[in-house]
């Protein structure tokens, strides 16, 4: 059963939350007179034409990557639906605890300066993509479980 649309919604959110590790959280913060970008893995800001990181996110960073992962795991949980649906659940429970830290974190390193839409980064709405995509995929499991228990009471 890994050719399911469920499958299909699943990877998308695992790649979705990956993504988080190329995009920006903010961008062209001025904090202490001088622009910063805040991702997942730290405080970066430009010297000298690079971007070297100033402060690092070490527990966010792996995070993270055990967020990115769990869609994935749940792929090949395929043969037990009702484990499925419960990962699921809490999978989506896990990244709504990990939008709040993760949006604490950029506050705390922002400090006083206010964001607004011209500085925040496309990193602050993946996770709100990947707990859509996982509302879909848990849909799409329970929709297929109901299918199964109809073909079970037809035998």
């Amino acid at each position: 059963m890994l050719q399911r649309i469920q499958s299909i919604y699943l990877l998308f959110a695992s790649l979705v939350l990956f993504a988080l590790f190329f995009f920006p959280l903010a961008h062209n913060v001025y904090v202490s007179g001088k622009p910063v970008t805040i991702m997942v893995t730290g405080i970066f800001q430009d010297i000298n034409g690079a971007q070297q990181s100033t402060e690092s996110f070490t527990a966010l960073t792996a995070i993270t990557a055990i967020a990115a992962l769990l869609p994935l795991v749940i792929i090949f949980l395929y043969k037990n639906r009702k484990q499925q649906i419960a990962i699921c659940y809490s999978a989506i429970l896990v990244l709504i605890g990990y939008s709040f830290w993760m949006a604490q974190t950029v506050k705390k390193a922002v400090g006083s300066v206010q964001l607004d839409t011209h500085t925040m980064g496309i990193g602050l709405f993946l996770t709100s993509l990947s707990i859509v995509l996982l509302i879909l995929a848990a849909k799409s499991i329970q929709r297929d479980e109901k299918l199964v228990k109809s073909a079970d009471r037809l035998r």
